[in-house]
């Protein structure tokens, strides 16, 4: 019997453009002689499969089960690649926790801190050689005082939502007339809720790694080294063709890469995460410290993301790694249980 495979793709927010796109190359890689795949897109006007002969087939959100044909499909693990909310900040993991439905991702708790980017700052602090920007988090309500409330930030500094992904709302400061629409702009971008982060400019290079855990150990991937002649990496560069370069392996010194490979585990192991996730970096050109940018618990998956370029520089095939998560989350269930 092949293991039943829930594909979940969509969302609510501007990634979901960018999850369908995840879904299709994940779906291409898994195994088709041990996996039926079922792709289920979540949309705000419904949960439902599409299949190949057009038809959408309605998702039972009682029991996350699958009428079609006339017969019942119970799926035995869901594979989650929702960029964005409800895949990213825990709302899918909440709810299939309840009807008890293993998943390939960090968990609930995991999932809604790492979505908010000044909470994850607070849970990092303190891990050795991991540097953290100067921040400010902005509430709603303080939208008229945030002026006041960054006299303790340096320009530059970066303006972005909170909880958002993919740059989307992010914006560059150079000077103080630019604040204003910079934090409106965070504020207003679609679905990414109603709180902003300001962090002061790292001057550096920027680096990305992949981590996840194999058979109880934990391994890190070459690490992607991001080169952009923009002025710093927004969602027109993440997804333009063209307008950056990726280095996978970085050009890192030995040194650097074992730094860089034992802070992502610590951050892995502080924040208890499971499956595969992505850490970005800031690499400070003036003290050669690595600085914290974010961390992505469902990080992208089509060709030409860091991910599977690193899984490919590690001499590994996107199959084989897919196949990895989903056996880990099934054993992981099976212990539980």
């Amino acid at each position: 019997m092949r293991t039943k495979i829930a594909l979940i793709t969509g969302g609510y927010t501007a990634e979901a453009e960018v999850s369908l796109k995840s879904a299709e190359f994940v779906g291409r890689q898994l195994d088709a002689s041990r996996y039926d795949v079922y792709p289920v897109v979540i949309a705000p006007d419904g949960w439902f499969h599409p299949a190949e002969n057009g038809e959408k087939y309605p998702v039972n959100r009682e029991n996350f089960t699958l009428s079609v044909a006339g017969h019942t499909i119970r799926f035995d693990v869901a594979f989650i690649m929702v960029h964005g909310s409800p895949g990213e900040d825990g709302r899918l993991q909440g709810y299939l926790d309840l009807i008890g439905l293993p998943y390939t991702s960090c968990d609930t708790l995991t999932s809604a801190l790492t979505m908010n980017k000044a909470y994850t700052k607070a849970v990092l602090n303190g891990i050795p050689e991991l540097h953290l920007a100067k921040s400010v988090q902005l509430f709603d309500a303080q939208r008229s005082e945030a002026t006041a409330l960054l006299s303790g930030l340096a320009l530059p500094y970066f303006v972005k939502p909170n909880a958002g992904g993919s740059s989307i709302g992010m914006s560059k400061v150079t000077a103080s007339d630019q604040l204003e629409a910079a934090v409106e702009k965070a504020f207003n971008a679609a679905n990414t809720g109603r709180q902003v982060i300001v962090e002061e400019f790292v001057e550096g290079r920027e680096f990305s790694v992949g981590i996840y855990r194999r058979a109880g150990e934990l391994v890190v991937l070459p690490v992607t080294e991001v080169i952009t002649d923009r002025e710093f990496f927004d969602f027109e560069a993440k997804y333009s063709p063209g307008l950056t370069k990726e280095v996978t392996p970085a050009d890192l010194s030995p040194e650097q890469r074992e730094r860089v490979e034992q802070i992502v585990k610590a951050i892995y192991l502080r924040l208890n995460c499971k499956g595969m996730v992505r850490v970005d970096f800031f690499l400070h050109r003036g003290t050669d410290r690595f600085y914290f940018i974010e961390i992505n618990t469902i990080p992208g998956q089509t060709a030409q993301s860091f991910i599977p370029q690193q899984v490919r520089a590690a001499g590994m095939k996107e199959s084989a790694f897919y196949g990895e998560l989903i056996e880990q989350a099934l054993k992981a269930a099976a212990d539980v249980a």
